[in-house]
């Protein structure tokens, strides 16, 4: 069937719809008012914003400019939305109206656009609708310009702000793609996300995020129906796939664990046979979880191996999947990814090292302000973010370990450098350490090793931290010793702390 024309194609998001004729208009109407307040090619528009098509129009309007849309994990405290704001230089904030709050500690001179809370996220999150407005509300900002009607400059891929070596969030700023490289990205959407013409999609995931924020804003491009819940609630999702016969969505793990704990009843109750195109990723799928999602919604489950800094360099079938159990998949075409251990050499089948690639369809990019960083991660045109892995004799990729300390918890990259700079700074504390350890629901927690003076407690600790970070970056759990493990040279030993709890559970992500 042809796809819709973009007067009958839909977004929806609660009870809320909009055309995508509708949207585009909205688009042009704020790429008019965001130029109008000095935004350019290559300057910076942070969106901090739950899921709602005002993101969609904030973020493509920004694109339409040659500007860059930065989106903001609104999980963050006001100290991390500043860093961010400042380091990127955003000319102006798009925020809903109960995230105003976020802005307190934001740095001078910034327009604020104010959206107000819609009623579906003020349900899902227990809110109050509408709100405050801040600077000048959305609605009169749209009302006030008229379309942009200038040639568009070329598009440039949302700023992703990625957790780094240096304990800092760091944004993958990519240069606008060659039209070779927009016709590779397009079919690379098409292979690893199913997103092509036509589609009714279902995004259940935050917009801030590397994945969904691609696949959401492609999608509202391209799809007949693109149905955007506010958050992810199971039995909801399946619900709203049943309703509107969805074929394609994008999901993590910790969605299916949710999932498949619902009462047999709850999901034998919908019918899911639409569903053509299942596409997770973001963290480690234990092997069993993925088994049943399998069994239950058929071989329509696909992965994919990639990082915003690096793209999407396999891909994973449900069929290459039970052939090869614990597969991320095998390199998409004409991409490029190699095994190498710490002298640069290439590791044969089965032997682990660490996983360098290139793909073709993603312009290059640097970190933004920190080159340096960018140089760090490449060899011979080749870029790691420090994960371990090896190729099998067919060319199949498993992963086993990150060479590098990051944590991924429910889909989200924690860089525990970050929180140990905070802990460390906590009264009475005298020695941390910050690393995953293995958990049901999320893949992995955060677990804090401490030294401590006597009377130092866990919920001091909880609560100082709390006060800096993010609720998310706070250590599910928190141990304390007597000593930390350092090697006579004083470098910490992470690897004897994560050892016991890594123990019988058959993979070292």
């Amino acid at each position: 069937m042809a796809p819709l024309p973009d007067a009958e194609a839909t977004i929806l998001s609660g009870a809320r719809s909009i055309t995508r004729a509708a949207l585009g208009a909205r688009i042009r109407r704020a790429a008019s008012g965001y130029a109008a307040l000095g935004v350019g090619p290559g300057d910076c528009v942070a969106l901090l914003l739950r899921n709602d098509p005002a993101f969609l129009e904030a973020s493509h309007a920004a694109t339409l400019l040659g500007a860059y849309a930065v989106p903001v994990n609104w999980h963050w405290k006001p100290e991390e939305v500043a860093y961010l704001l400042a380091d990127c230089d955003a000319k102006v904030v798009v925020a809903h109206a109960d995230l105003l709050e976020l802005l307190a500690e934001a740095p001078a001179g910034i327009a604020v656009l104010t959206v107000p809370t819609p009623p579906e996220n003020a349900a899902a999150y227990g809110i109050p609708e509408g709100g405050p407005v801040r600077g000048e509300g959305w609605e009169e900002f749209l009302a006030r310009h008229a379309e942009w009607s200038q040639p568009p400059q070329p598009p440039r891929q949302s700023m992703i702000y990625t957790s780094g070596t240096t304990g800092r969030p760091k944004g993958v700023k990519r240069a606008p793609p060659t039209p070779a490289q927009a016709a590779a990205r397009a079919e690379s959407r098409r292979l690893i996300y199913g997103v092509e013409p036509g589609i009714r999609a279902l995004l259940p995931g935050p917009l801030y995020h590397s994945a969904p924020n691609s696949f959401g804003l492609s999608s509202a491009m391209l799809a007949d129906l693109l149905v955007i819940m506010p958050r992810f609630e199971p039995e909801e999702f399946l619900a709203l796939i049943e309703r509107h016969r969805i074929d394609t969505s994008f999901v993590v793990p910790t969605m299916f664990v949710r999932l498949l704990r619902l009462p047999e009843a709850v999901r034998r109750r919908h019918d899911l046979s639409s569903l053509r195109h299942v596409t997770h990723a973001a963290a480690p799928c234990p092997p069993e979880v993925k088994r049943a999602m399998i069994d239950w919604w058929g071989p329509v489950i696909h992965e994919f191996y990639g990082a915003t800094d690096l793209g999407g360099p396999t891909v994973c079938s449900s069929h290459d999947w039970l052939r090869k159990p614990g597969t991320v998949g095998r390199v998409v075409p004409g991409a490029t990814l190699r095994i190498l251990d710490d002298e640069g050499r290439e590791c044969p089948p089965g032997v682990p090292g660490e996983i360098f690639a290139h793909c073709p369809d993603m312009p290059d990019f640097t970190y933004h302000k920190r080159d340096d960083a960018r140089r760090e991660a490449e060899r011979d045109g080749l870029i790691s973010v420090g994960d371990v892995g090896f190729l099998d004799g067919d060319g199949y990729l498993f992963l086993c370990d990150r060479k590098r300390d990051m944590v991924i918890s429910a889909g989200v990259n924690i860089y525990p450098a970050e929180i140990e700079a905070v802990l460390i700074g906590v009264p009475g504390v005298l020695d941390c350490a910050v690393f995953g350890i293995p958990d049901a629901e999320y893949g992995e927690a955060l677990c804090a090793a401490v030294r401590a003076e006597p009377g130092v407690t866990e919920a001091a600790i909880r609560a100082a931290l709390a006060a800096r970070l993010a609720n998310f970056k706070v250590p599910r759990r928190i141990e304390f010793h007597a000593a930390l493990p350092r090697d006579d040279s004083g470098k910490l030993l992470k690897r004897t702390l994560r050892e016991p709890h890594w123990a019988g559970v058959g993979r070292r992500i």
